[in-house]
């Protein structure tokens, strides 16, 4: 598995921004409203030691009891006041970061879901499920506790320094001659923690393309005793998770006990100085007290700020890598317009060659038609590239040169759901979803009856063993259909694809897997299946293709021999070679 390496992001990287803030345009209104609490938080909190001041100076210190009960009073309304912004603005800042990173999420999966299959064959779903909910889940921070957070922390600096200017501006300059200090600090550990918070990222991102990779080969990995090699490669990645992390703990344990000197060290000055005034009269015991509150209020954003600063940091990042999943051009174009209603199903390819990477052509050249209800068999050694012809047709790659039809029309002129609505694909490796088996076989089509599942799964022969299991069509499968045999799944994905009635039915290998006696069963079904309807059979088994109207051999992505099953046994050539070595194998069986 390729490692994927840290990559960076600048702190204001608008472009990024701008894109990013896109996605809150349907949200305007509370985007507006939220950094309207977060100016009004930024305005209350420093009316406070303003309030304490003025009372200290004026009802404490003149006796006046009734004027220092109407003070309080007015304290106790702003701390509610406080509260209840406090309350609305962490409320809101949590909703709109949820609804946007929903909306993203959304929009990344839609896309997901039309990249080329090309994409998925050199991408690790580990890194894309990180995509998905990790890196996303970054973005809802930028919004709750980046953006707004800031603006509020900046604004309240800005109050509390223009308040202290005009309280006593010689105490001012005291306490801020620990700032110069404090912000070096800062500085230094935003940079630190930068690079520490990118690390994280990478390690969490090969963390779980690594677990998810071998979780889903654990088989392999078991029956080739791989795993204490496994082992030794996990405990790897988790080492490297490990030390990022640490290494960002440590500079967060090195960055705060610091400025909790820096500070006390700057209410030292204003306490020492402040002292002095209030002795020799030139300042009151009021100013000093709301002094020593405004300090704490002061340096508290100030230590806070490279937390957001790192914060909109990730997002940079975290956007970054979304946005370039974003920008992947690999995807099927979707351009058609034709509407297929009522497909007859002939299909043609016209001289089509294709290849998975550059020009390694996997096949050259191909011609074939098939007309309307008529049977194609492929048959070929593996490699020769039998699957690719299907995975044409249903366009989950392009080609590079010739033309795909369908009842005459290039499949590029068709809409893409359109297309695929009409072909039925029973693959040899059946997917089954952990979940029911008659959601397995609708795919949660509400258009599908339960009516119509029982009628197709008892023309296959599935009807009795599904109803034998607990539940029946409502029996959960487990993750890949873990519960069932391979010719019980193989079963099913007959039965999914009897359903959607397809016009098209492609069988990839689709009774390879199973014993004879499944086989038989199944044959029948096939029948019924393929009648009336255009078919595209890949198969090793050469029995189960003797009907075919026409068999076309491939060998290393060409078409070497085309014919029936009779015309190519007279030819003595490569079928009759596949022929003469499976009659040999089945006697020896």
């Amino acid at each position: 598995m390729e490692k994927e390496k840290p990559i960076s992001g600048n702190i204001i990287d608008f472009k990024v921004l701008k894109r990013l803030f896109v996605f809150a345009k349907p949200y305007q209104k509370q985007f507006w409203l939220l950094v309207f609490l977060t100016l009004a938080l930024a305005a209350l909190v420093p009316s406070r030691p303003l309030l304490i001041q003025l009372t200290i100076d004026n009802q404490v210190a003149q006796g006046d009891y009734p004027g220092l009960v109407n003070m309080i009073l007015l304290l106790i309304g702003l701390l509610i006041l406080q509260a209840i912004v406090q309350y609305l603005h962490t409320y809101l800042s949590g909703w709109l970061g949820q609804y946007i990173i929903r909306d993203i999420r959304i929009k990344l999966f839609q896309h997901l879901q039309r990249l080329k299959l090309t994409f998925y064959d050199k991408t690790p779903i580990g890194r894309l499920v990180t995509r998905n909910i990790s890196d996303i889940e970054t973005l809802a921070e930028v919004f709750s506790q980046g953006v707004a957070a800031m603006i509020g922390d900046l604004t309240q600096l800005l109050v509390i320094l223009g308040i202290m200017f005009y309280t006593d501006w010689r105490l001012t300059l005291v306490s801020l001659s620990m700032l110069p200090i404090l912000i070096f600090a800062t500085y230094i550990f935003k940079e630190k923690i930068k690079v520490a918070f990118n690390e994280v990222r990478t390690a969490v991102s090969n963390l779980n393309s690594f677990v998810q990779e071998h979780l889903t080969g654990m088989t392999i990995v078991q029956i080739f005793n791989s795993e204490k090699r496994e082992m030794d490669k996990f405990r790897e990645i988790n080492r490297e998770h490990r030390k990022a992390n640490i290494k960002s703990v440590m500079y967060y344990s090195i960055y705060f006990p610091v400025a909790e000197v820096i500070q006390a060290a700057g209410m030292g000055l204003i306490v020492w100085y402040g002292a002095s005034g209030v002795v020799q009269e030139q300042l009151t015991f009021g100013v000093l007290i709301a002094f020593i509150m405004y300090i704490q209020m002061f340096f508290r954003p100030i230590r806070m700020i490279a937390d957001r600063f790192n914060t909109l940091q990730m997002g940079i990042v975290s956007s970054n890598r979304i946005f370039s999943l974003l920008d992947s051009e690999e995807h099927i174009p979707n351009n058609g317009t034709r509407k297929l209603d009522d497909m007859r199903g002939e299909v043609q390819f016209d001289h089509v060659s294709f290849a998975y990477k550059n020009e390694d052509w996997v096949l050259k050249d191909i011609n074939f038609k098939v007309n309307q209800g008529e049977t194609l068999a492929l048959v070929g050694a593996t490699g020769a590239g039998k699957s690719s012809v299907i995975n044409l047709l249903n366009r989950f790659y392009e080609i590079n040169k010739g033309n795909i039809l369908v009842d005459g029309v290039n499949v590029k002129e068709y809409e893409l759901e359109d297309l695929r609505r009409h072909i039925g694909v029973v693959l040899q490796d059946v997917f089954l979803f952990s979940d029911s088996i008659f959601n397995n076989i609708t795919l949660k089509n509400p258009h599908i009856s339960r009516e119509k599942v029982v009628e197709a799964a008892e023309s296959v022969g599935a009807k009795e063993f599904i109803e034998r299991l607990p539940g029946g069509f409502d029996y959960n499968v487990m993750e890949r259909g873990a519960t069932l045999s391979v010719g019980q799944r193989q079963l099913i994905s007959f039965v999914r694809a009897m359903v959607y009635d397809p016009k098209i039915i492609v069988l990839d290998e689709a009774t390879s897997s199973v014993d004879s006696e499944t086989e038989e069963l199944i044959q029948e079904a096939i029948k019924r299946l393929m009648k009336g309807r255009t078919s595209i059979v890949i198969a090793h088994r050469l029995s189960t293709i003797q009907n075919a109207n026409k068999i076309l051999v491939l060998d290393k992505g060409q078409i070497v021999e085309e014919g029936t099953h009779e015309s190519l046994l007279a030819l003595n050539g490569y079928y009759t070679q596949l022929h003469q070595m499976q009659y040999k194998e089945v006697l020896s069986a």
